[in-house]
Formats: C-alpha cells, sequence, structure tokens
C-alpha cells in the first residue's frame, strides 16, 4: 500500500505530471507530457517546482538543440525573455532600500544622458513606479524581436529614438502617467539607462551584485550576447515547427525588457524571494515593503511594480511571462501559501506546453483544491 509520503514525494508527482492525465482539462488528457511538446513542436521545457518556499524538484525535458540533439537538464539555459522586467523591478527596489533611488522621483532626476519624449501633460511625473507598472504613458511597441547575432547592434539611446541600426519605433509618451495601463518594453529600457546612469556601471554588473547573486541565481546573467563559455550549455530557438531557425539565439541589447538568461531553478529562486519577504518578513534582497510593492497593483491595470497579480478561485498569485524569438517561458508564485513553479520552453509555440504543464503541477499538488471558493 503506498504512504501518504510516497504519494507526494518529488518522483510521485513528476510521474502524474509526465503521464497521462484525468479528467480532461484542455483536450489533452490522452497525452503524455512528451507527447503534448511533440503535438506542439516544443522540443524542450525545464520545469521547476515550488513547495513550501522551496524548490521540490527540477526536471529538463526533451531536447536542447535539434541539430545536436543535446537533451535538456536541470541546468540548460534559456532566455526568460520578458521575466527580465520583474528581476529588473527587484534591481530597482534593492537600490530604493539602500537609499540610492525613489520609486516616485521623476526619472528626469536619475537619467543623465537621455530625455524622454513627454506631452504636454501637466505636472504629472514619469517615475520608476510608473514605468515598471507599464502606467507610464508610453506608447512604444510592445515587444522587442531581438537581433540576429551577426547585425550590428543599437545603442540604448538609438533604440529609444528609433535610430538605426535600431529595429523598433521610437519610446514616446502618449497620455499622463497612471491614467491607463499599456505594456511597455520601451519603459522598461528607460529604466535600464536610468540605473546605468544612476550607478555608472554595465547593468549586467548592477543585475548580478544586487539581485542574481545575493539570490543565489548563481546559471543566471544578463550579458547579451552570451558569451561563448555559457552558450555551451545554452538552449536553441526553435521554430513554429520545432526546426532550427538561422541563428542559435537572437541578441537583446534591451536588457532590462527582456535580456536575462537564466534556468527554470533559478527562476525559481527568484518566485522564492518575494514569497519569503512576504513572510519572515525579510529576504536575501527584499524588505517587507518592498515585497508588497512588487504585490500590490498600482490603481491602473493587472501589475504592481514588476508583476502581474490576479486571483484563481479564492487564491491570489503573483507572475510574469516571456517570449523572444524562439523562446517562450513563465513563473508564478501564491502570495502566502509558499507554491508556484517556473517553466521555460524553447519553441515558438511554447505557451500550449506552458499552460499544460502549470495545470498539470496545480492538480498533482492540489492547487485548485486548495484555492477554490469556499462555498456560501
Amino acid at each position: 500500500m503506498t504512504t501518504e509520503p510516497e504519494q507526494h514525494s518529488g518522483p510521485a508527482l513528476i510521474a502524474r505530471i509526465e503521464g497521462r492525465q484525468s479528467p480532461n482539462r484542455q483536450g489533452l488528457d490522452p497525452y503524455t507530457l512528451y507527447e503534448v511538446m511533440q503535438k506542439h513542436l516544443v522540443p524542450g521545457v525545464s520545469v521547476a517546482v515550488i513547495k513550501d518556499f522551496d524548490i521540490h524538484w527540477v526536471k529538463g525535458f526533451g531536447t536542447a538543440d535539434v541539430e545536436t540533439g543535446r537533451p535538456v537538464v536541470a541546468t540548460t539555459l534559456f532566455q526568460a525573455a520578458s521575466i527580465s522586467k520583474p528581476v529588473t523591478a527587484m534591481i530597482v527596489l534593492r537600490a530604493v532600500q539602500d537609499g540610492l533611488l525613489s520609486l516616485d522621483a521623476d526619472i528626469t532626476t536619475i537619467l543623465k544622458s537621455w530625455t524622454p519624449r513627454q506631452g504636454k501633460f501637466g505636472p504629472s511625473p514619469i517615475t520608476p513606479r510608473a514605468l515598471l507598472s507599464h502606467t507610464s504613458g508610453a506608447g512604444d511597441a510592445l515587444g522587442f524581436p531581438g537581433y540576429h547575432p551577426s547585425e550590428p547592434r543599437p545603442t540604448l539611446i538609438d533604440i529609444l529614438d528609433g535610430r538605426e541600426p535600431s529595429n523598433v519605433g521610437p519610446v514616446f509618451f502618449e497620455r499622463p502617467p497612471f491614467t491607463a495601463f499599456k505594456y511597455s518594453g520601451g519603459g522598461l529600457t528607460i529604466m535600464q539607462l536610468a540605473l546605468m546612469d544612476a550607478f555608472a556601471r554595465p547593468f549586467t554588473e548592477i543585475a548580478r551584485d544586487s539581485v542574481l547573486k545575493p539570490l543565489g541565481m548563481d546559471s543566471s546573467t544578463f550579458e547579451q550576447p552570451l558569451p561563448s563559455a555559457l552558450d555551451a550549455g545554452a538552449a536553441r530557438a526553435h521554430s513554429w515547427e520545432g526546426r532550427s531557425m538561422d541563428a542559435k539565439w537572437h541578441v537583446y541589447p534591451e536588457q532590462a525588457a527582456a535580456g536575462l538568461w537564466s534556468t527554470s531553478a533559478d527562476l525559481a529562486r527568484f518566485v522564492i524571494e518575494v514569497q519569503r519577504a512576504l513572510r519572515d518578513p525579510v529576504g536575501r534582497v527584499l524588505s517587507l515593503r518592498s515585497a508588497r510593492e512588487m504585490v500590490t497593483p498600482v490603481g491602473m491595470g493587472p501589475y504592481a511594480v514588476g508583476l502581474r497579480v490576479g486571483q484563481r478561485g479564492d487564491g491570489w498569485y503573483f507572475g510574469h511571462a516571456g517570449s523572444n524569438w524562439g523562446f517562450r517561458c513563465r513563473l508564478m508564485g501564491h502570495f502566502r501559501k509558499g507554491y508556484g513553479m517556473a517553466a521555460m520552453t524553447n519553441g515558438e509555440n511554447g505557451i500550449p506546453v506552458l499552460d499544460e504543464i502549470e495545470a498539470r503541477v496545480a492538480s498533482a499538488y492540489d492547487w485548485d483544491s486548495l484555492d477554490k471558493p469556499v462555498p456560501r
């Protein structure tokens, strides 16, 4: 007879998540997880599951690179894409805790090398809080396509001005701050430049010393392009058909918005930091006050400072997703109960696979039953 601890051990829960599902949630119950990946033409996935404010298990599935057949392992690097944004928010909050920045200061008091293009909207300043919650009024394009490694790359000011060789339009402001929500990668690029101006250091070093190293995210880096020594352990980007493309990956000088390379385990460490700081009430990087900033909506849209927040049943969760050229990823965590997950894929069609992984983890760990509405 199977004991309760055995039923809830890491290997038993992994087997449930990998296997065929019941009941049917998304029409994918006849499939194993590997068959789901094959159905959606996604070569590889890395998953880390959080339980009781700690990493319960980490596992790679499938292939990191279809050209070499190298498998995904726990240490395989993926592009975290827009999950770079909440990590950048934590960098800013660390600087706020240290008395070096203010969330509500006019960004022009921090920026030295560029002046925002702002319309005549009155006295409301553009602030880090507004930039990090996508409520600054920025009207730029929603995302960044990145650059082929052989192409010339723009400076941050080229990107903000929409000047060649930038492949996106300029960042401009179309409405006053805090009047509407509009997702803005350009807003995070402004924040990246402001941090570099404030610290007079490369963004990669600021991120490493203030957040990545203290959290033990030792496999993660904002280096763009990825150095060859790290590229040996990195996943390849794959097309909608699951094939290799004309480069192994694209380069993102917009590091704060899209430039993080990471593992699912390191992203789980980021989630746990927010959860522990909300509970303890201090983490390795965040104070309780800073953690609350990351999960308290600013008043317009679904974002707090860096993270998207929302309710599922009676449970409240924070999270973020990411989509770069050939990569899709997701992280999420419960505000109070110490569980969550991070998953990373190396295929353009990764979103339905991430949806299925999230549903399988929630079912195996009884998230839905724990957070379903209480009958009245």
